[in-house]
């Protein structure tokens, strides 16, 4: 049962006893409700009904903290010795008939904020929270309502299931907040909790009221834009969480960009929600969240008051302590993973968004450098001016971040401090771009790029109209030109961002694409212009005809996309992806198999396993092989195995490509492709030489030479059928056991006097 709805429910039977005193016999459901919600806190939060009189009265209750209660009963309290105050405020508690404005004026409560600092005021159905600002004077903050009136309440009451169904999200969301109010925001992973608290506020009053026109513009132009629909319940709900997202990573951002200007210590500088627009200089991220944060349309969305809470957090933070843990290229594993996943986790799992782990991202950046340099001969790699770069997928920006990291190291290493920031800048505008089809990872993007620039001396300039290379773009359409008129969109904004996007596809001699390619479609993408992509995989010359439905998956998209770009467009160059490993054996991708033994001239692979399906998720001795992809957050990382794939075109090209592979397995993956990254990329690797009979898998074989010579199964079995499917049938089955056994022995009846069975 829902604590809402457990509280409710306590609470109406009391009511109904006829016996209850207005204000005291209801302490005991709300003093459980708090101990329910303050279990889940860190450290935990719990509710003490009636404390003593410390010199301003006795307060109803006070909320003290784990640690509080913990070194109290250590220590052996002497005589006169009261004890801790409560860290996290008292509590005044008045009748359900009460006014809790009138009750949070008032001269006792302004005797407890005095003495405790934070007061929560309830009537039972209604909620304030009473601080003091900075400067010493009273101030109301979060406010939640359940009912308007008593009369109203106990109606709710009395509906405990359906009121917990409206308020649960919310109001159980708005108690966690009060319980951590006092709390020192000064850790990147609280401050992430408190704002994707604030978030699940917000994307619940705008479920609430889904239907408000200026959402309909804003989705118009987004798929527009982006050449996306958001259809059926979950794309509903993926275009209300991108909305929501977007405009608290947009809050984010101004914040910390606007914390560069101003002093930590400056206690009396304060943020500003509704000048957050000025900072974010990106006019597309600008024009997202100015439509969000226009005074009419927050009216409409009932936003205004979310964003206040959360302008005051933000207020809260201790920004010294904040800025020296929040590592400026490491923006990402900071805030946007723990917000994400305190945000929506399970939409996180069905797009298909991870972190690509630093150790995975150096380790392929480093290895694009080396071969840069020893096969392209381009002697200082990613540093030099003529090598553009593109991750299509950049998500968060960790490539580029690395990639412009590595840049930095290499113009270090050859004396060029005095040209390194303008070098910098240079290459983070004009040749290392990234292409993002999600607006809030985009918008994290920018700020990780921008800190970066900032913390080398090179920041942009905020006056004219500069701004790093990454784009809110689809980087599976675009890259022709378009045939007819030319489309205009609903806002200039979004159609600059296209037409600076389809400049980089067009005219770029892009010689590196590399990136971790989404594993899923998000709901709604539009297929119909991309399906043409991977026609050049679904036929072979000597491998046996692609079989199956693998082709459709997502990232085989961006394989093409880049193979295409570099082999036909560039004419030689650098594709590294880490990906589903599935397309190294699977029957579906015989053809992008024999397709890449013909047009590169070198394949290295790094198969990191981790896989369900295949191998449980075990090494060959049967121990631990979790996902590259598992973290502290979250253990369990991906079902699927995964690869890095690293492929050069040369201008002198020859083929076949050679291929060169090595299994990396068990929980220590990710210390085995740093060792590789720092100068011994080629350990362990050895040449495959994939046979055409088999798919040109690239895989080991262990088949002897005889192995072709036997027939194979599908000449023996020339007919298959999937067997008995009852998932369309006319007659569903019985969820009656009676029933069942009805259906059951009538058809068997029918079969026994069948002449034919």
């Amino acid at each position: 049962m829902h604590p809402l709805e457990n509280y409710l429910k306590s609470l109406h039977d009391i009511h109904l006893s006829g016996q209850a005193v207005a204000e005291t016999s209801y302490y005991g459901p709300l003093a459980e409700l708090l101990n329910d919600l303050g279990k889940t806190l860190d450290p935990k939060v719990s509710c003490v009904i009636n404390l003593q009189n410390r010199g301003a009265g006795i307060p109803d209750g006070g909320l003290f903290t784990s640690d509080q209660l913990k070194a109290q009963k250590r220590k052996k309290i002497a005589k006169g010795d009261d004890g801790p105050l409560p860290s996290r405020g008292v509590l005044e508690i008045k009748g359900v008939g009460s006014d809790v404005i009138e009750t949070a004026e008032g001269e006792q409560v302004a005797k407890y904020l005095k003495r405790y600092g934070q007061v929560l005021v309830t009537n039972y159905r209604d909620f304030v929270l009473v601080n003091r600002h900075a400067e010493g004077d009273v101030h109301l903050g979060e406010r939640y309502t359940l009912s308007i009136n008593e009369r109203s309440f106990w109606h709710a009451a009395g509906h405990s299931q359906l009121t917990a169904t409206a308020h649960g999200v919310r109001f159980t969301e708005y108690l966690k907040r009060i319980m951590l109010h006092r709390a020192q925001i000064d850790d990147p992973k609280d401050l992430a909790w408190f704002l994707a608290s604030y978030a699940r506020d917000a994307l619940a009053r705008i479920e609430a009221d889904a239907d408000q026109p200026g959402l309909g513009n804003i989705r118009a132009a987004l798929e527009q834009a982006l050449g996306i629909t958001f259809t059926g319940e979950k794309g509903e709900h993926f275009f209300r969480s991108t909305l929501v997202q977007t405009l608290f990573y947009g809050l984010f951002s101004a914040w910390v960009l606007w914390s560069r200007q101003n002093q930590h210590g400056d206690r009396q500088a304060k943020f500003h929600w509704r000048e957050a627009a000025w900072t974010l200089h990106v006019p597309a991220i600008k024009v997202l969240f100015e439509q969000l944060a226009t005074p009419t349309r927050l009216g409409q969305l009932d936003l205004v008051e979310v964003l206040q809470w959360s302008e005051e957090a933000l207020n809260r933070v201790d920004r010294a302590a904040f800025f020296s843990t929040f590592e400026q290229a490491r923006a990402v594993q900071y805030f946007y993973e723990p917000f994400l996943e305190a945000f929506d986790p399970e939409l996180r799992k069905e797009l298909g968004v991870w972190y690509t782990p630093h150790e995975v991202v150096q380790y392929m950046v480093s290895r694009v450098d080396a071969v840069l340099r020893e096969e392209l001969g381009i002697a200082d790699g990613l540093a030099d001016s003529r090598v553009v770069v593109l991750d299509p997928c950049c998500g968060t920006g960790a490539y580029l971040v690395e990639v412009l990291r590595m840049i930095g190291e290499t113009l270090k290493g050859k004396g060029g401090d005095a040209l390194l920031a303008n070098d910098l800048k240079t290459a983070a505008t004009q040749r290392v771009f990234g292409f993002e089809i999600l607006p809030a990872p985009f918008v994290v993007s920018h700020l990780q790029l921008n800190l970066l620039l900032q913390q080398a001396g090179a920041p942009l300039d905020t006056e004219g109209d500069e701004r790093v290379g990454v784009f809110l773009t689809n980087a599976l359409t675009g890259w022709e030109p378009a045939t007819g008129a030319k489309q205009h969109f609903i806002w200039d904004e979004l159609e600059a961002e296209r037409d600076a996007a389809e400049q980089v596809k067009r005219e770029k001699k892009i010689l590196v694409i590399l990136g971790n390619p989404p594993y899923n479609g998000f709901a709604g993408i539009a297929v119909a212009e991309e399906r043409n992509l991977v026609e050049a995989y679904r036929s072979t010359k000597l491998a046996p005809r692609p079989q199956g439905q693998g082709l459709n998956d997502l990232y085989v998209r961006f394989f093409r996309m880049a193979d295409r770009k570099i082999v036909d467009g560039s004419g030689q160059g650098v594709v590294c992806f880490i990906s589903n490993y599935s397309w190294l054996d699977g029957l579906s991708f015989t053809g992008m198999r024999e397709r890449y033994l013909e047009v590169f001239d070198k394949i290295w692979i790094d198969s990191l396993n981790g896989d369900k399906y295949k191998t449980g998720k075990l090494t060959p001795d049967g121990d631990p092989d979790p996902s590259i992809f598992s973290t502290e957050q979250n253990r369990e990382g991906i079902q699927v195995g995964t690869a890095v794939a690293l492929m050069v075109r040369c201008e002198e090209h020859s083929q076949p490509a050679e291929i060169r592979f090595r299994h990396v397995w068990g929980a220590g993956k990710r210390a085995q492709l740093s060792d590789n990254a720092s100068g011994r990329g080629e350990n362990g690797l050895t040449a495959l030489h994939p046979t055409a009979a088999l798919g040109f898998p690239y895989l080991p074989t262990v088949a002897p030479a005889s192995y072709m010579g036997w027939p194979k199964l599908t000449d023996l079995f020339p007919v298959s059928f999937p067997g008995v499917k009852t998932s369309r049938d006319d007659w569903p089955p019985s969820n009656s056991t009676s029933s069942s056994k009805t259906i059951l022995t009538t058809c068997s009846e029918g079969f026994s006097s069948c002449q034919t069975c």
